[in-house]
């Protein structure tokens, strides 16, 4: 209601209430000669002191509304709030959901990864290969660039350089980065046919925090099973001889102080195990 109708109101309530005055009290007030009604001193001084009551009723009728207005104005505005608050909320918690799923399918990998490396503890006994063997034999793979072939222990390490595979903190392939790994599955199928093979993916400590990948393990694992699948499909390795660990950060072979260092960190390690798997 605006504030010229109201007062618009209060003047015609004035007015009828003055004529039911009038008429209910017509010997008070006789017409003059000209059919005019003449009102004594006291009666227009009465009339005055309604006319101006209600004018501040109207008045304050004005302001009251005024202030329901402002009062209507601010709940509005504190209710698109509470709504915004609301959507917001919403899109915090299926961001929450998806990463909680995330980090279970990455917590079942690893749970199979501990799995199959407890089976080979359990088996070592059964092992053809001994540490004081030549393992690494004419593996042609340690001719590409880049790809290092060692004997650690009882076991052989073929590192792969993450850089030389993936894009920049993804586990996306660069180009040409599968043929290499068809290479290393093909090598590593025509000497070593039954050997347990692990994929070991290593990151090199750098700030990582994206949707996809919010920490190095996540990261890690992701490019270990991005070799593993191209093993398996490409490759055509059995997937039951192949098994995948991410390590993140934890295990580097130089320090993470520099560039070069946290460059060489990032790596990938297909590892082959003296333990046998039958086909």
């Amino acid at each position: 209601m605006s504030h010229s109708l109201v007062f618009r109101i209060a003047t015609t309530l004035s007015l009828a209430l003055l004529c039911v005055a009038l008429a209910g009290c017509g010997s008070m007030y006789q017409p003059n000669q000209q059919g005019a009604v003449a009102l004594t001193p006291q009666q227009q001084q009465t009339l005055a002191m309604q006319t101006q009551q209600y004018q501040q009723r109207a008045a304050q009728l004005d302001r009251d509304n005024q202030e329901l207005e402002s009062l209507l104005a601010q709940s509005r505005q504190h209710s698109q709030l509470l709504d915004d608050q609301v959507r917001a909320t919403q899109a915090q918690l299926r961001d929450t959901t998806d990463r909680i799923a995330s980090l279970q399918r990455d917590n079942n990998q690893l749970r199979s990864s501990t799995t199959a490396l407890a089976a080979s503890v359990q088996t070592r006994s059964q092992a053809e290969i001994r540490a004081n063997n030549t393992l690494v034999r004419n593996l042609t793979v340690s001719n590409l660039p880049g790809v290092q072939v060692r004997q650690d222990g009882d076991v052989i390490r073929i590192e792969l350089p993450s850089d030389q595979l993936f894009n920049t903190g993804t586990a996306q392939f660069k180009y040409g980065g599968d043929a290499v790994l068809r290479a290393v599955a093909a090598d590593v199928t025509q000497n070593y046919p039954q050997q347990l093979i692990g994929i070991e993916g290593h990151t090199g400590g750098g700030p990582i925090s994206t949707p996809q990948y919010p920490t190095d393990q996540h990261l890690s694992v992701a490019q270990a099973m991005a070799v593993y699948d191209v093993m398996v499909r490409s490759g055509g390795m059995p997937p039951k001889q192949l098994f995948v660990v991410g390590h993140g950060a934890n295990h580097p072979i130089v320090s993470n102080a520099t560039d070069a260092g946290r460059s060489r960190n990032r790596r990938v390690e297909v590892v082959i195990y003296p333990e046998t798997t039958s086909r």
